[in-house]
């Protein structure tokens, strides 16, 4: 439906398992090498997401991988299977420090990031690793990468011309969703703001392809296709000042996406709650990050850099988080 098929799938879908397939104790601490809090959430959280954690345990990627030097998939293996399978208690992330320049040419090692920024960037350093650097794949079957398959959505935006009432629907593949949280106390109110009608007029005017004239036009963008993770930050940045939104946003356990899709009617499309990161600190620009993961065993454990402990749902559902990581 307005949406270009794939000319071919290159990751079948059916062979994702959103179960863990091995059960154990948690893995390994990371040390922090200066200024890497921000990095080391990130990696603790994508090596707790099953289907992820799954398929990298397996190294299907790096049996059949011919890339010379970097590859965060590569990486990704080898630094999941470290952190899980290693009898330490505490690794050094080295090979994620050491190529920070290929994930995103903005990180130095030495100084601090944002975890969000870190979390975007390792997600698109994975999927051109997925793509190979083919120029010949299509963008529809870009979107059918294991990344994609994993964290992949898409989004609709419908603008309705005020005047003709002419309707027009695009789409949009996402990895992660950015919500306003400056009204919203809870994730269900912001995910309601997100998915609320807009009117565009003003200087937020559009050209109607019809009246073939800028007009007042309404906007409404659902989530069209669900991804089997859902990665949601909360913007806790007030303005490009680094001003941040300190206030406690409520987030459940289980999430259930049918309210906020294209079509609401049907069966719920539920998510639980695997991980998150917090900020701590009172400004965007400094301060320190530190993690909750849920951990094949079922457990909760609070991990900050070097240290892991176990904790319980209460104390994870009171945090002021900045990053959620639901699985469906």
């Amino acid at each position: 439906e307005g949406m270009a098929l794939p000319q071919r799938i290159l990751f079948p879908p059916e062979e994702i398992c959103m179960d863990w397939q091995q059960r154990q104790r948690p893995g390994a601490g990371l040390f922090n090498l200066g200024n890497t809090c921000y990095i080391n959430v990130i990696l603790q959280c994508l090596t707790y997401t099953p289907p992820l954690a799954n398929y990298l345990l397996s190294r299907d990627h790096s049996q059949l991988c011919d890339r010379q030097g970097f590859c965060m998939m590569c990486i990704m293996e080898a630094h999941v299977r470290k952190a899980l399978h290693s009898s330490a208690n505490v690794i050094w992330p080295r090979a994620v420090v050491r190529d920070l320049k290929f994930i995103g040419e903005d990180f130095e090692p030495d100084m601090a990031g944002d975890a969000y920024e870190f979390l975007r960037c390792a997600l698109e350093a994975m999927q051109r690793a997925c793509l190979g650097g083919s120029s010949d794949v299509d963008i529809s079957s870009q979107t059918t990468t294991i990344i994609y398959q994993i964290f992949g959505g898409f989004l609709k935006s419908r603008v309705t011309c005020l005047r003709c009432q002419a309707v027009s629907d695009s789409y949009k593949a996402f990895l992660h969703v950015l919500l306003d949280i400056k009204a919203p106390s809870s994730l269900t109110t912001a995910l309601e703001d997100f998915v609320t009608l807009k009117k565009l007029d003003g200087k937020y005017c559009l050209k109607c392809s019809k009246c073939e004239k800028k007009v007042t036009a309404s906007k409404k963008v659902t989530v069209h296709c669900v991804p089997k993770v859902f990665i949601v930050c909360l913007e806790r940045a007030a303005d490009h000042t680094g001003k941040k939104i300190s206030k406690i946003v409520e987030y459940p356990e289980y999430l259930d996406l049918r309210p906020y899709m294209s079509d609401t009617a049907g069966e719920p499309l539920l998510y639980s709650l695997y991980a998150l990161v917090v900020h701590s600190g009172d400004t965007c620009l400094d301060g320190h990050f530190f993690c909750y993961t849920k951990a094949s065993n079922g457990l909760w454990y609070k991990m900050d850099d070097e240290s892991v402990d176990n904790c319980g749902i209460h104390g994870v559902l009171r945090q002021q988080a900045y990053l959620l990581f639901y699985a469906r």
